[in-house]
């Protein structure tokens, strides 16, 4: 995956270059700056940084990784806060910037960063986050690399409180486990037998069997709505096929429709991408997906790719609720109402909102794994 949010130690990550929240003197610090000096070796990598003498906020230099599994580590000062009116975010972009350009300079495939200055230096998480994916995603739609934003835990990502809310709120009325679902039904014919056997009266047998009759069939009932509920809900997650070529280019007539019913992920994919003029690599990058993945999806009609891809190029390709059940199917998939994932995903398609860069971050917050590959 291009560029994913991952709860790691920036240390342990077997990368190409690890990037040091560094100070301008390239002293040893603390937080993550002291963490990275002393998994490198305190000493041998002081000495390295004095030979290069100091580094301006914003810009980037590099030294070897020693003791890390990285062979690079890339130092860069990010801005103190001062309450945003300073120029803080226009050098902590230019820190992701000029450390990407010096990594790609440098030959590295892969690249782990801390979340710059959202620590000792005080600059807000949301913002820091905001500005980190914004200034990586800017250098992605141009270069091929892994780029990493390595926390500790998910408090980390702060994700705006409204957005949050508006999520929880969605997966509240619509999210059902499968497990809950089952509960439910069993529940209520529990408590249906119940009545009818506390109210019993040993002398009026008849009766007795009428009501416990007339209870079974009020269960069976329930049963019956609850299948038709979560039929419909299915049915408007996953329209009938036909009807999800509304938006794309127009069927001639029947046997072209029926020629489709079978027509493979990969073929689909690509009609799609003509139909809403787009071109293939602006899709992959949206998508953030390796340009050799979607060559592999190109090239072979067979190929089937992950939920998660699938899913992801829907979002980069910005297809409806319609049009990506049938692009799923094609896949072998379908969103259900009893994944929390799918539920999350059906949020941002129902709002029209395809940054799929927020919605990992939302996915993140509710450990959920993230789109792309």
């Amino acid at each position: 995956m291009p560029f994913t949010i991952v709860r790691n130690d920036i240390t342990a990550m077997h990368v190409d270059a690890i990037v040091n929240a560094a100070n301008t003197s390239l002293q040893m610090g603390g937080g993550v700056c002291g963490a990275i000096f002393r998994a490198a070796g305190a000493r041998e990598l002081q000495q390295a940084c004095e030979r290069i003498g100091g580094c301006e906020a914003g810009q980037a230099v590099a030294t070897s990784g020693f003791k890390l599994p990285a062979t690079y580590i890339i130092h860069t000062p990010g801005p103190v806060w001062r309450g945003g009116s300073k120029g803080e975010e226009t050098l902590l972009r230019d820190c992701y910037g000029n450390a990407l350009r010096l990594a790609a300079q440098l030959g590295c495939e892969s690249v782990a960063f801390p979340l710059i200055s959202s620590g000792l230096y005080g600059y807000p998480k949301a913002e820091a986050l905001r500005i980190a994916s914004g200034a990586i995603q800017d250098f992605l739609l141009g270069s091929d690399m892994d780029v990493y934003l390595a926390v500790f835990d998910k408090a980390a990502v702060e994700v705006s409180e409204q957005l949050l809310g508006s999520v929880e709120a969605f997966i509240d009325e619509h999210y059902v486990s499968e497990t809950e679902m089952v509960s439910k039904r069993r529940s209520l014919l529990d408590a249906e037998r119940r009545a009818i056997h506390d109210d019993r009266d040993e002398g009026r047998h008849e009766e007795e069997a009428e009501a416990v009759e007339e209870a079974e069939a009020r269960a069976e009932e329930v049963d019956a709505r609850t299948e038709d509920a979560e039929a419909r809900a299915e049915a408007a997650m996953s329209p009938p096929m036909v009807a999800g070529y509304s938006s794309l280019s127009p069927l001639s007539n029947l046997e072209e429709v029926i020629e489709r019913l079978d027509e493979p992920f990969a073929l689909t994919l690509l009609r799609l991408i003509d139909a809403k003029g787009r071109s293939d690599v602006e899709v992959y990058k949206r998508a953030n997906i390796d340009r050799k993945l979607f060559s592999k999806i190109r090239s072979n009609s067979s190929y089937m790719p992950s939920k998660k891809t699938a899913i992801a190029l829907a979002v980069a390709l910005a297809l409806d609720l319609a049009e990506t059940a049938d692009l799923l199917e094609r896949a072998g998939y379908a969103l259900s109402r009893s994944q929390k994932f799918d539920v999350i995903i059906e949020y941002f398609i129902l709002q029209g909102q395809y940054d799929l860069f927020a919605i990992n971050e939302v996915l993140f917050h509710y450990d959920q794994p993230l789109l792309g590959s």
